[in-house]
C-alpha cells in the first residue's frame, strides 16, 4: 500500500533526526571548551576581558611568539618525551603480566590479591603524597627521572583491562597450546599478545596521556631555576604563566595550545584501535 510505505521511513526519520540533533548538542558542548581556549590564545593582551566576549577569533599570533619565548619548551617536551614513553613501556609490561597471571593461572589467594588490586582505585593519590615525597627523599630520587616514572609503572586500569581481554580469549586457544606443548611464556607472547593488541593500545594510550598530563606529582617532586627545565615535563611550564601578581591568559592559553597538539594528534591516529579495544575488553567478566 502506497500509505505505508511512504509513511513508515517518515516516522523513522524523526527519532534518527532527534538523535543527530542531541549528538550534535553534545558535542558542541564539550568542544566549547576547547575552541575557548585556542579564541583566548588568539586575543590582544588588551581585549582578554572584553564584555561581552567576541565568539570569533582575531588571528593574533603574536601570543604563540611572546608564550614561546623565555621558556625551555624544548627541553620540557623532551623530558616530557622520555618520560612519557619509559612510562607507557613500564604500565604495559606489568599490566600484561599481571592482566595475564590473574586471568589464566590458578594459585592461592587469586581473588584477595585480584580484590586487593581494585581496591587500590578507591585511595586518592593526594593523601599519599606527602608520605611519597618523604620515600622519595630517603631514596635520593627527588629532582630525577626515576621519582616521575617508577611510581607509575603500575596502573590498576591497566591490569584490570588487560585481565578482562585475556578472559575474554576463547578457552580452546589455551587448551590446544597446552596440547601441543606450548608454555605460557611462548603463548602469551606469541598468541595472546596479539590477540589483545587493541587492549594494549588502549592501556598504552591512557598511559601516555596520563604522564604527559601530569603537573602536580612532578610539581612536587623536581624543581628547576627558572632558566632550565631540568627534568622537569611540560605542564610545568604550562603552570609557570600562573604568577603570584596575575596570570597573562592569553599566554596561557597560547602555551595549552601547542602543548596540547601532540596528544590531539595522537589521539587522532589511534582512535579507532582506542575504542575497539575499550569495548572488546569489557566482553567477558
Amino acid at each position: 500500500m502506497p500509505g505505508v510505505t511512504t509513511a513508515f521511513p517518515q516516522r523513522r526519520l524523526l527519532p534518527v533526526a532527534a538523535r543527530y540533533v542531541a549528538l550534535g548538542c553534545v558535542a558542541v558542548i564539550f568542544a566549547f571548551p576547547f575552541y575557548w581556549v585556542l579564541l583566548t590564545s588568539l586575543v590582544p593582551s588588551d581585549h582578554v576581558f572584553d564584555f561581552p566576549p567576541s565568539l570569533l577569533p582575531r588571528w593574533d599570533f603574536a601570543n604563540y611568539s611572546a608564550a614561546w619565548q623565555g621558556t625551555p619548551w624544548l627541553n620540557y617536551f623532551l623530558n616530557t618525551g622520555f618520560i612519557a614513553v619509559s612510562t607507557t613501556l613500564l604500565v604495559l609490561a606489568t599490566s600484561t603480566l599481571a592482566g595475564f597471571c590473574l586471568a589464566t593461572m590458578r594459585f592461592r589467594g587469586k581473588n584477595v590479591v585480584t580484590i586487593l588490586i581494585f581496591l587500590s582505585l578507591i585511595m586518592p593519590a593526594i593523601v599519599l603524597i606527602i608520605p611519597d615525597y618523604v620515600l622519595a627523599n630517603s631514596l635520593g630520587w627527588l629532582n630525577t627521572y626515576w621519582v616521575q616514572i617508577v611510581p607509575w609503572g603500575a596502573s590498576t586500569f591497566g591490569i584490570f583491562l588487560l585481565r578482562q581481554a585475556f578472559l575474554g580469549l576463547p578457552a580452546e586457544l589455551y587448551d590446544a597450546a597446552r596440547i601441543d606443548g606450548c608454555s605460557r611464556r611462548l603463548f602469551l607472547w606469541a598468541i595472546g599478545v596479539p590477540l589483545v593488541r587493541p587492549a594494549l593500545l588502549t592501556v598504552g594510550l591512557y598511559s601516555f596521556l596520563g604522564s604527559y598530563n601530569a603537573l602536580l606529582w612532578p610539581l612536587v617532586m623536581t624543581s628547576s631555576n627558572g632558566t632550565d627545565a631540568g627534568v622537569q615535563p611540560i605542564e610545568v611550564g604550562v603552570y609557570s604563566f600562573i604568577g603570584e601578581n596575575g596570570t597573562s591568559f592569553n599566554l596561557l592559553c597560547a602555551a595549552t595550545v601547542f602543548t596540547m597538539l601532540p596528544v590531539v594528534i595522537l589521539f587522532l591516529i589511534f582512535q579507532r584501535s582506542f575504542v575497539e579495544g575499550a569495548i572488546r575488553s569489557g566482553l567477558k567478566g
